[in-house]
């Protein structure tokens, strides 16, 4: 049993639980690293959850035998063309959530996404020359608001509910 598809979602799953744990210490720590240990533990719960994603999604590729069911990104298996070659209910409720920008799907997947991209100062364009050279600007609004540990904890909890439901219609009988 060590081998079935559906370990792998479960220990991403679990790992993700124990990520946001050691993010909920680090909020709560006043450790001289404590911003590098909440954006860490930010990160691992991330990596983690979107792994329990591709893990469910290789279930379901898995079950039904598509040729993506070793496909190394979620978005991969997640995919209107996927979903065009066989009518795979599953899925097709996983690419309707990936579409829907509200969607903890989406969301999951933007932020997964968003993860690896490099820093980037926001373009600000010339203004008018006759305005003074010095400007009060403030830093705070500029920033987005980082990944709380409540909403990541409600995408397990959604990925699990959905796991379990998915399984239930796997199961050959």
């Amino acid at each position: 049993m060590a081998n079935e598809l559906y370990t792998r979602t479960n220990q991403k799953i679990y790992f993700a639980g124990l990520s946001l744990e050691a993010l909920g210490r680090a909020e709560d720590g006043k450790e001289m690293n404590a911003i590098a240990l909440v954006q860490a533990g930010r990160e691992a719960a991330l990596f983690h959850l979107y792994g329990a994603l591709l893990g469910l999604c290789h279930e379901i590729a898995g079950f039904y035998r598509l040729p993506q069911a070793g496909a190394a990104r979620a978005e991969m298996i997640i995919a209107r063309e996927v979903l065009e070659t066989m009518a795979i209910p599953e899925l097709a409720e996983l690419v309707e959530m990936a579409q829907s920008p509200d969607s903890w799907v989406a969301r999951l997947l933007k932020a997964h996404s968003d993860m690896f991209q490099p820093p980037r100062v926001p373009h600000v364009p010339k203004g008018d020359v006759t305005q003074p050279l010095i400007v009060a600007v403030s830093m705070a609004q500029d920033e987005p608001k980082p990944l709380s540990r409540e909403d990541m904890e409600s995408w397990r909890q959604e990925l699990k509910k959905l796991a379990l439901r998915f399984r239930e219609g796997l199961n050959e009988c």
